[in-house]
């Protein structure tokens, strides 16, 4: 049985306030105070992965260059090494799009499952949109939502209770509940 756990992050407005449409690296903006917390998360043996719908590549209003440009500008304000996140996933695809790696396809989730022979019991997928969670729902995994991006709606709400997905202030207050309280 696959015994590693991983925790799955949402970029913008997760890890950074949302921004409609990032490209300038200089509107990018960490949410304080969760660096530590990940770096707990990682240090209590829990691969880290990004995976983050950019469809303003396919919709031409940014390059990859400027996606790569913002992660960049992310990991120098985090303080964070080149490697912190095992694999990086940058959806580019279009909302309609249904073969790729847009969440709340799982497709990235199920590669990681394989490559690094996760136990979806033991993994999360975390964000500030529905489709976060839905994504881990979606690989057999767990998701919850954080409130540092857009607003949770009456219907997310609903949907979270009725899927047991926990909602959280931010990625600290998750993972100290969730994940390092239970090391």
């Amino acid at each position: 049985m696959a015994e590693g756990k991983a925790l799955f992050l949402d970029r913008d407005g997760t890890l950074i306030r949302d921004a409609h449409y990032l490209k300038d690296p200089e509107e990018v903006e960490i949410i304080q105070g969760i660096s530590n917390a990940l770096y707990s998360v990682r240090q209590s043996g829990y691969l880290l992965f990004m995976h983050t719908n950019q469809s303003g590549i396919a919709r031409g209003y940014y390059e990859w260059s400027d996606v790569y440009a913002c992660n960049k500008k992310m990991f120098q304000d985090f303080g964070w090494p080149k490697d912190f996140f095992t694999e990086i996933c940058i959806a580019p695809e279009e909302p309609t799009a249904t073969d790729g790696y847009r969440k709340p396809s799982p497709k990235f989730e199920f590669e990681m499952i394989d490559k690094f022979d996760l136990n979806p019991q033991q993994c999360w997928v975390v964000g500030d949109k529905w489709i976060d969670p839905q994504t881990g729902l979606n690989a057999s995994m767990r998701g919850a939502l954080v409130k540092t991006g857009k607003p949770i709606t009456a219907e997310w709400q609903k949907q979270a209770e009725s899927e047991e997905v926990p909602i959280y202030k931010d990625v600290a207050e998750f993972a100290e509940k969730e994940i390092l309280l239970n090391v």
